[in-house]
């Protein structure tokens, strides 16, 4: 059979419910634990902690269908997935090679807890494949990136990430977040592990905390090993809210990529913006990689303003319907300066050998009308006020 579209795919794969008394939707099984039955394994035995309810089941194999992988894995943030998949990843003593630009709760554990743990981390510039030799260990054993980097939008060379890992027997992990699968879709690209933190565009509503990891059946099932271990299953109420989230990822994902364009092509022609960091400018760093491998550019762009922090945080105050928070991917326009929010836990320097600026500005658009963006977004650059 041909492949289904992905809309249609996103609306009816992993849906359970069609032979419980006719319900459409699949129910909450809100209950702890499940009637004993005889289980020759552990894993198989039916407890909530396990992460196998009839909800678990219900969302994972909808995340595999859409990310064209054999099998996935949700847990209860998406810093629980990644933790779980890089520590499985890692044996004894093993070694990361990891993308210098990265989320700033992933930057820190890569950097200081891995340590702890008995790991060590090496950060490398993904857009310079000629230098990731000289930074492999005897004990590297995983490489990760991320699709479009947080903050500052970059993409790097996925295509020879993926030629790098294979040649070095490594784990290759992507943190898909920005891009979510309808921009990008990393196992049939070549990558092992595809990473979500399904708090954002997964759900798209602003009202759970979720992660997933998607990838062979071998690979998940020893990482969910590692994450019930961890502690880091996720509730079958969450997984019936995203799961209901995820059918409207397609709709939403392209309205945010379209206006995401335009305000960023807005952006670049201001004189009171001094760069604007989206990979479908092609000013941007890696925007020939993004048009090689990805389907759109996404719905995040970075900005910086003339000036200093509080004609930033002056400009901030002066929008109207953007929401002034961290996190990103809802249906409402998200604006933050990731120096205190985001990568509020990366050291100053460290920020600033990447390019993470005290007045970087980051901005997860939203489904409103563009042109109440685009008229919103001049009115606050110009300095008027709401009433003016």
């Amino acid at each position: 059979m041909k492949q289904q579209d992905l809309n249609t795919r996103l609306v009816h794969a992993g849906e359970r419910s069609r032979d419980q008394n006719g319900a459409i939707v699949t129910p909450v099984y809100q209950t702890a634990m499940y009637e004993y039955a005889a289980s020759e394994l552990y894993d198989d035995v039916r407890y909530i902690r396990m992460g196998n309810s009839p909800n678990h089941a219900a969302v994972e194999a909808k995340l595999a269908n859409i990310e064209e992988g054999e099998a996935a894995l949700v847990a209860a943030s998406g810093m629980a997935a990644s933790v779980a998949a890089v520590l499985n990843s890692l044996g004894t003593g093993g070694h990361v090679l990891a993308q210098r630009s990265l989320y700033g709760g992933t930057h820190t554990f890569m950097t200081e807890d891995l340590q702890k743990m008995g790991h060590d981390c090496t950060l490398i510039d993904p857009a310079h494949p000629e230098t990731w030799d000289a930074r492999m260990r005897p004990n590297t054993r995983v490489l990760y990136c991320e699709t479009i980097s947080n903050p500052l939008m970059e993409v790097g060379d996925l295509k020879a990430l993926v030629a790098f890992a294979r040649a070095h027997g490594l784990v290759s992990i992507i943190d898909n977040t920005f891009a979510s699968p309808v921009n990008f879709r990393p196992i049939p690209f070549g990558f092992d592990i595809s990473m979500h933190s399904c708090t954002k565009y997964l759900n798209g509503h602003s009202d759970l905390v979720a992660g997933a990891l998607i990838g062979s059946k071998e690979k998940i099932a020893s990482m969910r090993k590692t994450l019930v271990h961890l502690g880091g299953s996720i509730d079958p109420h969450t997984c019936y809210l995203l799961q209901r989230g995820m059918k409207t990822l397609a709709l939403r994902v392209h309205r945010q990529t379209e206006t995401a364009g335009a305000l960023a092509e807005f952006l670049s022609s201001h004189s009171k913006v001094k760069r604007v960091l989206y990979p479908g400018l092609p000013s941007s760093q890696g925007h020939a990689w993004a048009n090689e491998a990805l389907y759109g550019y996404g719905g995040m762009l970075g900005f910086e303003l003339e000036g200093d922090v509080s004609e930033a945080e002056a400009f901030l105050n002066r929008m109207t319907i953007p929401v002034i928070a961290p996190s990103l991917g809802g249906v409402e326009t998200l604006l933050t300066r990731p120096a205190a929010t985001s990568h509020l836990g990366v050291p100053p320097d460290a920020r600033a050998a990447v390019g993470i600026t005290d007045t970087l500005i980051r901005c997860s658009v939203g489904i409103e009308g563009r042109d109440d963006l685009l008229t919103d977004f001049k009115r606050a650059l110009d300095g008027a006020e709401e009433n003016a």
